[in-house]
C-alpha cells in the first residue's frame, strides 16, 4: 500500500495533524506510526496538564498565534466528548518591587494577545485565594485550566481513528531508504508525504530527509513534588514571573484535575532523550552528542545555563524545592508534598550555531516531507491550531 500521508510520532502533535489532514481531505489513506505499544507514551503524556492562556509570549510568535485560540478548541473538545476539565484559573505574583514590572510586561503581552487577564490587589488576592501573597498585585488567568494529558491524548487518538485514520503502534521508524518509502522495524512504508512530528527525534529524522541541519535537540527532565490529597489547600495555579529570556516558567503550584496539587518542574539537562531514570533506554551515541552540547553551553554560559544547570540540579532535593514555592504563597501545610511525579523530558530544540535555545514552534519541509522541529511548551494547548496551521501551509493535497 502506498499511503497518502504518513505521519511519525503519536503524540498530541502528530494525532492533531491527522485530524486536520483527514477533516480537509476526507478520502486520503492516513496513518500514524508510533514507536510505543500507546499513543501519548512521552512528553504529550507526561506533561503538566495545563492548558495555559496564552500571555507569556511575544505577539510576533506562533506560540502567541495559536495558544489563546488551542485554549477554547481543547476546552470545547474535552467537554464534547466527556474529559474532566479543572477550571481552577491561575494566578501570577510577584516576589517583590522589581517582579511588578515583569508582571506588567506579562499584562502588555496578554493584552496584544487579546487574552482576557485582570490584575488583583493585595486584598483581592488575599480575599479570593487567602493562601497567596504577591508585592502590590497580582495578574489573574481566568481561562487557565488543569486536565489529564494522558487521557486526552487517548481521546484523539479514539477520534481520528473515527475519522479512518489507520494507527500502527509498536512501529519504529528506522531509516529512509528510498525518496517516498522508509523502513521501520515492521518492514517498509511507502507514502506520498511524511509529517514528522516524532517529538524527541524529531531533529534526526528531519536529517535524513535533509532539513534542520543547524539544530539539535537537548532534553531536559522535568519532575513534580506531588500533594496527592492537597493537604496544602490551595485552589488554583500558582505561577511566580518568570525569566522571559528562557523557556522555563519557574517552579510554581499546579492545581491538578484529580484535585491534587504539585509544586515544579523542574528543568533538569538530561544525558540522553529517554533518560527519565536511571540507566533506562541508555543510547551511548546520544550521550556523547549531547554531552559535547551541554559542556560547550556550560563553558560559555550561553543564556545562562551554566547557572540553570547548577540551580536545576539542587531541585532534586526536596526541601530546596519547597523553599523556592513558599516565596509565592503564605505558610502551608507542605506535609502533603511527599512523593515525586513520573518525569517527563521536554524535547527543546538548540540552535547550534548561535548557542540559544529556540523559543518558538519551528516547523521546515518541502513536497516530499514537513518536519516538526520544535513543539515544546505550550504545544498540547496549542495543539488543534497549531496542526491545522500546518497542514493549510504545508501540506497540499495529494
Amino acid at each position: 500500500m502506498i499511503y497518502d500521508y504518513l505521519i511519525i510520532g503519536g503524540g498530541i502533535i502528530g494525532l492533531n495533524v491527522a485530524r486536520a489532514l483527514k477533516l480537509k481531505f476526507v478520502d486520503a489513506k492516513i496513518v500514524v506510526i508510533e514507536k510505543e505499544a500507546e499513543v501519548g507514551m512521552h512528553s504529550s503524556g507526561r506533561n503538566s496538564g495545563v492548558l495555559h492562556a496564552g500571555f507569556y509570549y511575544s505577539a510576533d510568535s506562533l506560540k502567541a498565534k495559536f495558544t489563546k485560540e488551542g485554549n477554547k478548541k481543547m476546552h470545547e473538545f474535552c467537554e464534547s466528548r466527556g474529559i474532566r476539565i479543572n477550571k481552577c484559573a491561575k494566578v501570577v505574583v510577584a516576589q517583590n518591587s522589581e517582579e511588578v514590572l515583569g508582571l506588567e510586561e506579562l499584562k502588555r503581552r496578554g493584552d496584544v494577545n487579546g487574552v482576557e487577564l485582570s490584575w488583583m490587589s493585595e486584598e483581592e488576592l488575599n480575599e479570593k485565594f487567602p493562601l497567596i501573597k504577591t508585592e502590590q498585585k497580582a495578574l489573574f488567568s481566568p481561562t487557565t485550566a488543569t486536565i489529564d494529558p494522558k487521557a486526552v491524548t487517548l481521546e484523539f487518538k479514539k477520534y481520528v481513528q473515527e475519522l479512518g485514520v489507520e494507527i500502527l503502534t509498536s512501529t519504529t521508524y528506522k531509516k529512509r531508504t528510498y525518496e517516498y518509502e522508509i523502513e521501520t522495524n515492521n518492514g517498509s512504508m511507502r507514502f506520498k508525504k511524511l509529517i514528522n512530528c516524532a517529538g524527541l527525534y524529531a531533529d534526526k529524522i528531519a536529517k535524513d530527509f535533509g532539513f534542520g541541519q543547524k539544530y539539535v535537540i537537548i532534553p531536559f527532565k522535568g519532575i513534580y513534588l506531588k500533594d496527592k490529597y492537597n493537604i496544602c489547600g490551595l485552589e488554583t495555579n500558582v505561577y511566580p514571573v518568570p525569566n522571559l529570556a528562557n523557556p522555563f516558567l519557574g517552579v510554581h503550584y499546579t492545581y491538578a484535575v484529580e484535585d491534587d496539587s504539585k509544586i515544579g518542574p523542574t528543568a533538569i539537562p538530561a544525558f540522553w532523550r529517554e533518560n527519565y531514570k536511571g540507566f533506562d533506554n541508555f543510547n551511548f551515541g546520544e550521550m556523547a552528542q549531547i554531552l559535547y552540547y551541554e559542556a560547550k553551553l556550560f563553558l560559555t554560559n550561553a543564556f545562562g545555563f551554566r547557572n540553570l544547570a547548577i540551580s536545576e540540579v539542587k531541585k532534586y532535593s526536596k526541601s530546596y524545592l519547597l523553599n523556592l514555592a513558599k516565596g509565592l504563597t503564605k505558610p502551608l501545610d507542605m506535609s502533603g508534598f511527599d512523593s515525586w511525579s513520573t518525569p517527563g523530558i521536554r524535547a527543546q530544540l538548540l540552535d547550534t550555531n548561535t548557542l540559544e535555545l529556540v523559543q518558538d514552534f519551528v516547523v521546515e519541509g518541502d513536497n516530499i516531507s514537513v518536519h516538526v522541529l520544535n513543539a515544546v511548551s505550550p504545544a498540547f494547548t496549542s495543539s488543534m491550531p497549531f496542526s491545522q496551521w500546518v497542514v493549510d501551509n504545508y501540506i497540499e493535497k495529494i
